[in-house]
Order: C-alpha cells, then sequence, then structure tokens
C-alpha cells in the first residue's frame, strides 16, 4: 500500500515548487489535500503522478483531475483570499474545490450531472470540507444564481469560452483556464475590467476539452 503522505510531500518538492509555484499557503494545502481520494477506484495510485487524469468520456468532451502542477499554477494565479466567491467548472470529484476552501474560499462546484454531484459530495464529506456547495448544471453556463464571482476556475481545456461564463465574473474578478483552440494548448487568465475582459497567457499546458466548451462542428455542403 502506498504511503500517500510521503508521496505527497515528493508531488509538493519535485512537481510543484519546480513549477513556479511559491504561495506558502498554497503549497501547505497541497502537501495537507488527500488527493488520492477523488479519483474513481483503482486509479487512487496514479494520483500524484504528473499528468492529467481522465474520469470519463461525456457528450462534447471529457472530466479530468489536471496534473498537479498544472492545477496548482492556475490556482495561484486566481490569487484566492479569504472569502472569496470561486465557481469551479468540471472539478471531476471535488479535489479543485477542496483546495479553493482551504484557502479560505467560499465555492460553488458545479458538475455535470448527479452521478458526479453524488461522487464529489461524496469524498468532500470524508474530508470534512467546508464552505463547499456541490450544485448539479451545464458546466459551461456556470451557475448564474451564485455570481457574481472573484474567481472562476475552468478544470480542463476549451475551444470557445462562453460570454455567459465570463459575465459571472465581478468586477476585477479573474477567470483562469486552458485555451486549446489552437492545438497547442496555453493556461490563461481573464480578468474583468467593467465590461472589459483583459487576457493573459501563463504557460503551456495541455488537457482535455470539458463538455460544452468545444467548436460547434462545421458542415460542408
Amino acid at each position: 500500500m502506498n504511503d500517500f503522505a510521503r508521496l505527497r510531500r515528493t508531488m509538493v518538492d519535485n512537481q510543484v515548487r519546480t513549477y513556479d509555484v511559491t504561495s506558502r499557503g498554497l503549497l501547505a494545502v497541497l502537501e495537507d489535500a488527500p488527493r488520492e481520494l477523488f479519483l474513481p477506484e483503482g486509479q487512487e495510485d496514479l494520483a500524484y503522478s504528473d499528468q492529467n487524469l481522465v474520469f470519463g468520456d461525456a457528450a462534447g468532451g471529457r472530466y479530468c483531475m489536471l496534473a498537479p502542477m498544472i492545477l496548482a499554477r492556475l490556482i495561484q494565479a486566481l490569487d484566492i483570499a479569504p472569502g472569496a466567491r470561486v465557481l469551479d467548472v468540471g472539478g471531476g470529484f471535488g479535489y479543485s474545490a477542496l483546495i479553493m476552501s482551504r484557502l479560505g474560499a467560499e465555492v460553488v462546484a458545479v458538475a455535470g450531472g448527479q452521478e458526479l454531484a453524488e461522487e464529489a459530495r461524496r469524498r468532500l464529506e470524508a474530508c470534512q470540507a467546508s464552505g463547499i456547495d456541490v450544485v448539479i448544471g451545464d458546466v459551461a453556463s456556470g451557475h448564474v444564481a451564485r455570481a457574481p464571482y472573484d474567481a472562476i476556475l475552468v478544470n480542463g481545456a476549451f475551444e470557445v469560452l462562453p460570454d455567459a461564463l465570463k459575465e459571472q465574473l465581478s468586477d476585477g474578478g479573474q477567470l483562469a483556464g486552458i485555451d486549446g483552440a489552437s492545438g497547442a494548448g496555453k493556461a490563461v487568465v481573464y480578468r474583468r475590467s467593467g465590461v472589459s475582459f483583459g487576457r493573459r497567457a501563463l504557460f503551456e499546458a495541455s488537457a482535455p476539452i470539458l463538455p460544452g466548451f468545444a467548436k460547434a462542428a462545421a458542415f460542408d455542403f
């Protein structure tokens, strides 16, 4: 049986710290949070590998747990402060929501179906997580009922980023995810300023396209 505490320390020291993640608070949370509890049964031994872990196919895309260094840098870029209202999009069984809640955020996690939501709630409860509300809905639509959000995390890649999702940001709020429109993925952050949205590229990254974030199919006649 794996010593998951040791694997967490190794992940933080060898993957996350060496990938320009410098937030002490985030590093401490990553070293403590049981990533292995948020994977499908039988995949626990992969929890601390440096790869995206796919949960399964869904209409229009796939859900995954982002590689530790990618997830850590996206969360760091959001600069989450205690008390921030955060929307977690496509976060699978809830690991990313747990990380952000332990940074002090109030998290709304959008799950793409009843089964996924129930699994996320069960696993979060096992970790005695607080400050997380798992809701069911179309992940590309976010959760407008609780908007605006100070930060939005998109747990995967998008070819098209819906305007409806960006509009759920508060003024000064930020959205982080992976732009896969050009084929060569790049982690990016959008920041809202009034009615405008600035965009900043962070680093090269790849991930599966999330359901609802793919380009519409083109038809030739």
